[in-house]
């Protein structure tokens, strides 16, 4: 192999995590010196093919490790001999089925997204999860296209009709319907279509309507690892389509005949999916877009929240800690290239501890993984997992010593779904929790010094007033959140957040709301959810609305369905801007994101105020008036709030935008400025290119 230039070296790891970047390098360099070249695996195997002109070819595995180590596919059996088996590098012969094996197929992998709405982006952990999936089995090449990095909806259709993908992956969420139907009719007006395969979240909700309309599609309906490692086997034959692993597809009715029918197989539960980690190639790309990294370091929830219609409730399974070292590692060297971008990973489990035994044991021992590799790390987790009523104090201090200590080792904030501080509603969200045991949970937190971000949902449509005006005063309670009290034991704490004395003493006299990640949150009867049974049974669900894997939903009260609409109106018009400012905040350290963090608690106080007037107008307005005079009032305080909040956050942002890297502030500056001149209120996602 010929010498690389300084520049080429430079660039060697940003290749390693790019197969097909890698793949299209060595071409270039090598020539007319080799034939065909192959790169395939997993990041920690990737194995490089190379043919030579007299036929041989020279396979590499870039871990070191022999390849006697590798499980190689039987379908390899009788195609491939290698000279030296226990070796990293060695001369092989392969016939031409074993080059068609790690040339076809030829795989694309698309995520949407809506950059208008989320301008900054997340690496995009799902379809690089399906990425490592796929290049397990040495099939193929895997391309991966996300419209977070710059990619849009033109440069996705040009990419799939100048390339022909034989499989066409996409992950699509919540309002992004319009861009997956788009999509869909481009690959499907090929000459030769490619198999499709679709999943995400929306997908999986608006499963019938999709094969309705795209008889030819499937749908992946759980995590996705196994199922694109079967469409791979199906593409080669190995595999009937039936026999495909968690999907949803178009079939014959059962026991024959001409008709066609949704058919389904079977999942793979979260206790069976060992290996949840991500190949890297968008992480450079995410980082020069200014975003974050996530990693998952387990999957699922032991709990089943009503408004929740996953099928994995009830089912937590954790990734083995040994896994995590190399992977940060990999990481580490990605984060070096970009030393203005914080050294934080967003573990985005839906519960970090899970349960069992060794839950604090094996928690410490992920966190010691993150801070020996150098990074702080943020996470989600249930509040039973710091106050649960069930248990003695002895089980209380462990858990405060284990919160303490996951600081220590770079928790830079956690997050934990409240969801409510009236029992009545945590009753009905089937939440297993308590307005009391919140309560506690909180002020333990904060004594013990461990940032949180609280997810509130304000309104639902089964609420009644006495619960709205329950809410309205736990979001303004003052004695929650205590100063850090890093000078006193653990068994203090524990013991004094029950004491009043003791909460007087330490209370920061903040309110609840200012650490209420997301205000005036609406629940959204999402279809499957136990809770829109309720509300349907209620009489008070009315259309489907597709693009956002919902229905549409009354208010038992219609004077709180003003106002959880007038809420929607608020939070959408300001959307944008706190998005960018929670995107800064996770991508800052130190004096700048603590500002940015300050910035965004003006935007809390307001809704709060919000909340409040509607609260007064509502109470001001008998049931038996209607809700023309309600809705006129409301529409009036939300105009003068916004003049208000208008004048205050200019300021804000004038000062913090002089204590930021350029590049951030000029982000900020341009998301104020089109939220300055925005005129009116206007819903997000208030049009359904469904139709329905």
């Amino acid at each position: 192999m010929p010498d690389l230039p300084d520049t080429a070296a430079d660039e060697s790891d940003f290749l390693l995590v790019d197969p097909p970047a890698l793949r299209a390098h060595l071409e270039a360099h090598l020539a007319d010196q080799s034939g065909r070249v192959r790169v395939t695996g997993t990041l920690d195997r990737r194995l490089i093919l190379v043919e030579r002109l007299d036929g041989r070819w020279v396979i590499a595995d870039l871990s070191g490790e022999p390849h006697n180590t590798r499980n190689w596919p039987t379908r390899l059996t009788g195609h491939l001999a290698l000279d030296e088996h226990d070796s990293w590098l060695t001369l092989a012969d392969l016939d031409d089925a074993a080059a068609h094996y790690f040339t076809r197929p030829a795989v694309t992998i698309a995520a949407l997204y809506h950059p208008e709405t989320f301008p900054l982006p997340r690496f995009p952990l799902g379809i690089s999860d399906l990425a490592r999936a796929a290049r397990t089995t040495l099939l193929g090449e895997v391309r991966l296209l996300d419209m977070q990095l710059g990619v849009t909806m033109a440069d996705l259709v040009k990419d799939l009709v100048d390339n022909a993908p034989d499989i066409l992956g996409i992950s699509a969420t919540f309002g992004q319907h319009d861009l997956l139907l788009e999509l869909l009719d481009t690959a499907y007006q090929l000459p030769t279509p490619p198999l499709v395969v679709a999943g995400g979240s929306l997908t999986v909700r608006n499963e019938a309507l999709l094969l309705d309309q795209y008889p030819d599609l499937l749908i992946a309906r759980g995590a996705g690892e196994a199922t694109i490692q079967d469409v791979l086997a199906h593409w080669h034959g190995e595999l009937e389509r039936e026999a495909i692993q968690g999907i949803g597809y178009t079939g014959a009715a059962r026991g024959g005949g001409m008709q066609l029918a949704r058919r389904r197989t079977a999942t793979v539960p979260n206790r069976n999916q060992t290996d949840i980690l991500p190949e890297l190639d968008l992480l450079p790309a995410t980082f020069a877009h200014d975003g974050v990294a996530q990693l998952e370091c387990s999957r699922g929830c032991k709990s089943a929240c009503s408004f929740c219609p996953r099928g994995h409730k009830g089912q937590w399974s954790g990734a083995e800690p040994a896994s995590l070292p190399w992977m940060l590692g990999e990481m580490s060297r990605i984060f070096d290239r970009f030393p203005g971008t914080s050294r934080t990973i967003y573990s985005v489990d839906e519960e970090f501890m899970g349960g069992g035994p060794d839950a604090v044991t094996r928690a410490l021992d992920l966190a010691h993984m993150f801070h020996d590799a150098g990074f702080n790390w943020e996470t989600s987790c249930r509040i039973e997992q710091v106050y649960h009523p069930d248990h003695d104090l002895d089980w209380h201090f462990e858990r405060a010593a284990m919160w303490r200590k996951l600081t220590e080792l770079g928790l830079r904030r956690c997050l934990f779904g409240v969801e409510s501080g009236v029992d009545s509603i945590l009753t009905r969200f089937n939440k297993d929790t308590s307005a009391e045991q919140n309560a506690l949970a909180i002020r333990t937190l904060s004594a013990l010094g461990v940032s949180t971000r609280l997810t509130y949902i304000t309104f639902d449509p089964l609420m009644t007033l006495a619960e709205l005006e329950a809410t309205h005063a736990f979001q303004g309670r003052t004695d929650l959140l205590l100063n850090p009290l890093p000078h006193l034991a653990v068994e203090e704490i524990v013991e004094g957040v029950r004491d009043p004395d003791f909460v007087a003493e330490h209370a920061t006299g903040r309110p609840l709301h200012s650490g209420i990640s997301y205000m005036l949150v609406s629940m959204e009867c999402l279809v499957g959810a136990a809770y829109t049974k309720m509300a349907e049974q209620a009489g008070l669900t009315g259309a489907a609305r597709p693009s956002m894997g919902r229905v549409d939903s009354r208010y038992l009260d219609p004077r709180i369905g003003e106002a959880s609409t007038a809420a929607q109106l608020w939070i959408d018009r300001s959307f944008p801007l706190d998005y960018t400012l929670k995107s800064l905040e996770k991508v800052l350290d130190g004096q700048p994101r603590h500002s940015v963090r300050a910035a965004r608690t003006v935007l809390k106080d307001s809704a709060y105020t919000v909340l409040t007037g509607m609260l007064h107008e509502i109470t001001s307005t008998p049931p038996a008036d209607g809700t023309d005079q309600l809705a006129a009032g409301i529409a009036s305080m939300l105009d003068r709030e916004f003049e208000h909040l208008r004048a205050v956050v200019g300021p804000e942002v004038h000062t913090l935008t002089a204590t930021l890297p350029s590049r951030h502030a000029e982000r900020l500056r341009n998301q104020h400025d089109r939220w300055t001149n925005s005129d009116g209120w206007q819903l997000i996602n208030a049009a359904d290119p469904c139709g329905t």
